[in-house]
């Protein structure tokens, strides 16, 4: 009987995760007899167990059945009870668009520098442009922290 999933695959993934047949089956929700079976290829999964192969492997559909070298998975599940800061995270900018999510980015590695870096950093700059008056009523002014 033909697998739906390229048993070399299955068994590699489970090595590079360092668990037991029995721990696989469990992470997938089959019987370990029955996760057995499909790494020796005389079973076929359906396709709702080789999603959750791939999911909990952390890999993609294509690259389980053997149709694609690509590993990336499709999509990733982020669980609550897993990972409730990731979630949590994932809720709270899952609205944003690409140019938002870059300028957060920026911002936080913005905000890992050092005074002496971000000097650093706008050294070059440094009379090559004109400072903006902003007309607030004030000059513009550097201010060294």
């Amino acid at each position: 009987m033909k697998s739906r999933i390229d048993v070399k695959r299955l068994i590699k993934c489970r090595q590079n995760m360092g668990i037991t047949q029995s721990e696989a089956a469990d992470l997938i929700g089959v019987s370990q007899p029955a996760y057995q079976r499909y790494e020796a290829g005389v079973r076929t999964p359906s396709l709702q167990v080789v999603k959750e192969i791939a999911a909990a492997f952390n890999v993609s559909v294509a690259y389980l059945s053997g149709t694609s070298k690509k590993k990336d998975p499709d999509y990733i599940v982020i669980g609550k009870e897993n990972d409730p800061l990731l979630f949590s995270v994932v809720e709270k900018f899952k609205d944003c668009d690409e140019d938002q999510l870059k300028n957060l980015i920026l911002i936080e590695r913005f905000e890992k520098r050092s005074r002496p870096d971000i000097f650093e950093l706008f050294e070059g700059y440094e009379g090559k442009y004109e400072p903006v008056d902003l007309d607030w009523g004030e000059p513009s002014r550097r201010e060294v922290w």
